[in-house]
C-alpha cells in the first residue's frame, strides 16, 4: 500500500482524489484546514510520525470570480505561508516522497501560448496577477529544492474542472457552476438568468474524474516536469449556455449578459501536446455527458435552490 498525504484533502479536487485512491486500496491522510493549519510553521511536524510516499499538495488560499481582485494582499501571504511550510517540511522531513502539486492557468501570459515551455515567462494577467505569482513561486521552490537535493516532483496545471461534489457553503463558484445553477433557477424559479460579460469570452473544462484518473496516472511516471491537463479545445461562455440549457430544458435565448460585470481573462486554452504524448485519449468524458452529470448531481442535492 502506497503511503499518502494529500493537503487540501477535503476540498474538490482533494475529495475525488481520496476516494480514488481508496478504491485501489490506498489509504490517504487527507487535511482540511481544520486538521491543519498550514500557514504555522511547524503544523506539519505534529502530525504522527510517517514516512510518505507521495505528498499531493492541493491546499490553496482562493476562490473562483472577482475575489483575486479583491484580497490580492491577503492571497500573497497565506499562499506563500502554506506553499513554503510544504516545501520546507518536504525538504527537511519528507525527501523520499514524490511531491505533486497543482499550478494554475492564470499564471501564463495572456499573450503567449499556453505551452508547458512558457510558464514561467511573461506576466500573467492583472486581475489573477498575485494568486498566479503564488503558484509561479511553488513552482520554482519545487525547482530549487530539487536541484539542490535530488528530491522528485509534479507540477501539474489544470484548466477549470467540473463535475458532482462541488463546494455548496457560500463561496463563489467557478464560471460552469454557475451557469449551471443560474440556468436552473431560471428553469424550475423563474428567476431572470443573468450572466457577467457579453459571453464571449472562452473557457475549457475537464471532467473531476478525468483529472484525478491522470493525476494518478502520471504521478509514478513523471518526474521534475511540469504538465497541463487541458480538455484540448475551449468553448464560449455562449456555447456552454446553449449545452446546459439543452439538458435543462430552457431557452437559451432568455439568457442576459451584463457586459459592465468583470469577466476575467477572455479566453484560457491549454496547449494538450504533451499530455497526448503521455495520456493518448485524454480526457475521456465528452462535455455533452459531464454536464448531464454534473447537472443530475445539482438537482440531486437541489444544490441551485439553495
Amino acid at each position: 500500500m502506497t503511503r499518502i498525504l494529500v493537503t487540501g484533502g477535503t476540498g474538490f479536487l482533494g475529495t475525488h482524489l481520496c476516494e480514488r485512491l481508496r478504491e485501489r486500496g490506498d489509504a490517504p491522510v487527507a487535511l482540511g484546514s481544520r486538521d491543519c493549519d498550514l500557514t504555522r510553521q511547524g503544523s506539519l511536524d505534529a502530525l504522527p510520525a510517517q514516512r510518505w510516499d507521495v505528498i499531493y499538495h492541493l491546499a490553496a488560499w482562493t476562490q473562483a470570480g472577482d475575489f483575486c481582485l479583491r484580497h490580492p494582499g491577503e492571497q500573497w501571504v497565506i499562499n506563500q505561508q502554506i506553499n513554503t511550510q510544504v516545501l520546507e517540511w518536504w525538504q527537511r522531513a519528507q525527501p523520499q516522497a514524490k511531491l505533486v502539486f497543482m499550478g494554475t492557468s492564470c499564471a501564463y501570459a495572456p499573450e503567449m501560448p499556453l505551452v508547458e515551455a512558457n510558464y514561467m515567462v511573461g506576466e500573467p494577467i492583472e486581475s489573477l496577477y498575485t494568486y498566479a505569482m503564488t503558484k509561479r513561486m511553488l513552482l520554482q521552490g519545487a525547482r530549487a529544492l530539487a536541484a539542490q537535493y535530488g528530491l522528485r516532483y509534479l507540477c501539474l496545471v489544470p484548466s477549470t474542472l467540473y463535475g458532482p461534489g462541488y463546494h455548496v457553503d457560500g463561496r463563489q463558484m467557478h464560471f460552469i457552476f454557475d451557469l449551471i445553477r443560474k440556468i436552473l433557477r431560471g428553469k424550475d424559479l423563474g428567476e431572470p438568468v443573468v450572466l457577467w460579460g457579453d459571453g464571449h469570452q472562452r473557457r475549457e473544462v475537464v471532467f473531476i474524474d478525468d483529472f484525478v484518473d491522470a493525476t494518478l496516472a502520471l504521478a509514478p511516471r513523471v518526474d521534475n516536469e511540469l504538465v497541463n491537463l487541458g480538455a484540448g479545445r475551449e468553448h464560449s461562455i455562449r456555447e456552454f449556455v446553449d449545452a446546459i440549457c439543452r439538458v435543462v430544458g430552457y431557452d437559451a435565448a432568455q439568457v442576459q449578459y451584463d457586459t459592465s460585470r468583470y469577466v476575467g481573462a477572455r479566453s484560457k486554452f491549454l496547449d494538450t501536446a504533451k499530455v497526448q504524448g503521455l495520456l493518448p485519449g485524454f480526457p475521456g468524458t465528452g462535455l455533452d455527458e459531464g454536464l448531464r452529470r454534473t447537472i443530475a448531481w445539482f438537482r440531486e442535492q437541489r444544490i441551485h435552490l439553495r
